[in-house]
Order: structure tokens, then C-alpha cells, then sequence
């Protein structure tokens, strides 16, 4: 008990006094998982608003595939990330592998389907209510989904954070792509890993306090926004 108290000691010390190293890992992994939210975003706020308000051939199984890929287990994505972007890989002339890049790569496609299936649920209820007067304006379906993407903004946001709380979260494919190297792809989790296994209590203690703040800070924010989504409808 006295080791782990002064080892949690020494992990706010680490924290209160902003660690260089400590520092450097937790800038990283807000710019790996920052920037891999923002390109899921990118690429799944319209497909799921495709999916949510458009009628097309082969609409029903891209959807399911799309909720099915949520549960995409981490270490077989960055496996294959791993195939893809490996010297004998078809990526590897772009020499990815074991680079930030890769890792925001693996992130991108993990939380990619959540952005766009949570999208695709808030437009499809949203499309349900506005059905009758894009009836009667005559819209297209461009039209539709950008003004339901529009009123449906706040809930959105659930997307964001949703995506960001997995980012953050990751550790199996980032190691894989990232490889764990110190002062290269060293993210949370995969410190918070390698030092536990290390006996390294102090740091994997002191990224553990601020993940798990991030964390916390994530789900306010989730709780804030679907109160003032609450609040806007019944206003």
C-alpha cells in the first residue's frame, strides 16, 4: 500500500508539474486522435447522411455493414493496416509504417463507422418528422440531408465525441501500426501499457489520471449537449 501511495504521489507530481515526457505523449495523443476524428468526420457525416435520408440500391446492407463495422476488433484492423503498409505491402512505398500517420489511419477507420452510423440514425428520425413538408417544397435529396445534417447539428455532436472517446481509447491497432517507439508513436494507452508491464507505476499512473479526465470531460460534454438538444426541441 505504501508503494502505491507514493507512487501515486509521484503521478501527480508528474501531472502538476507537466512532465516533459508525460507532456509529449499526451500531445500526441490528442494529435493522432484529434486528427483522426476530424477525417471520420469527413468522410462519415455524409455517408450517414446518405444512408439516413437517401433511397438507393443497396442502401439496407451498406447500413448494416456500417453498424456492423462499430464492433471492428482493433488488432485485426491493424493487422491489416499492418499487410497494407508493410515494405511488402502495396502501401509500402510510402514508408507509413511505424509513423504517426498510421496510426491516425487505424483510428480513422475504427471510429469512421460510428460517426456514420450515429449520423445516419439522427438523420433517418429527423427525415421521418420533415417527410411531409420536403414533400411539399419538392427537395432534393442533397437538399434534405444537408438541412436535416443542419437541424440535427447538436445531436451530431454525440458523433464527435462519441468517435473521440474510442480514439482515445485505442490501443490495440496503434500499437501495431504505431509500433510503441519512444519519442515517435509513444501514445496513453500504449505507455500506460509498456510501463505497467514495466513496474513503471508513476507514469502509467500520471497518463492514467489524464486519460481517464479526458474521459470524463468527454462524457460531460455528451451529457451537455443532449440537454441542450433536449432544451432546443421543447423550446
Amino acid at each position: 500500500m505504501q508503494d502505491f501511495t507514493a507512487a501515486f504521489r509521484a503521478a501527480l507530481d508528474l501531472v502538476f508539474r507537466m512532465d516533459a515526457d508525460l507532456m509529449e505523449i499526451v500531445g500526441l495523443s490528442l494529435l493522432v486522435s484529434g486528427a483522426a476524428v476530424t477525417l471520420a468526420c469527413v468522410i462519415g457525416f455524409p455517408l450517414g447522411a446518405a444512408l439516413g435520408a437517401g433511397r438507393f440500391a443497396g442502401r439496407m446492407p451498406l447500413l448494416v455493414l456500417v453498424n456492423a463495422a462499430m464492433g471492428l476488433p482493433p488488432v485485426v484492423v491493424g493487422l491489416t493496416l499492418y499487410l497494407l503498409l508493410s515494405r511488402a505491402g502495396p502501401l509500402g512505398p510510402l514508408d507509413l509504417l511505424y509513423t504517426p500517420t498510421a496510426m491516425i489511419l487505424a483510428q480513422t477507420v475504427l471510429v469512421t463507422p460510428i460517426v456514420a452510423a450515429i449520423t445516419a440514425q439522427i438523420v433517418a428520425d429527423l427525415s421521418e418528422e420533415y417527410r411531409d413538408l420536403f414533400a411539399t417544397m419538392g427537395m432534393r435529396r442533397t437538399a434534405q440531408a444537408a438541412t436535416l445534417m443542419w437541424d440535427g447539428r447538436f445531436a451530431l455532436t454525440t458523433a464527435v465525441l462519441a468517435g473521440a472517446g474510442r480514439a482515445l481509447a485505442e490501443v490495440g491497432a496503434v500499437v501495431i501500426v504505431g509500433g510503441n517507439i519512444d519519442h515517435v508513436t509513444r501514445v496513453m494507452t500504449t505507455a500506460i501499457a509498456l510501463e505497467t508491464s514495466r513496474g513503471a507505476l508513476e507514469l502509467a499512473l500520471g497518463l492514467g489520471l489524464i486519460l481517464l479526465t479526458l474521459s470524463l470531460g468527454i462524457n460531460a460534454a455528451l451529457m451537455g449537449v443532449r440537454a441542450a438538444a433536449r432544451r432546443l426541441s421543447d423550446g
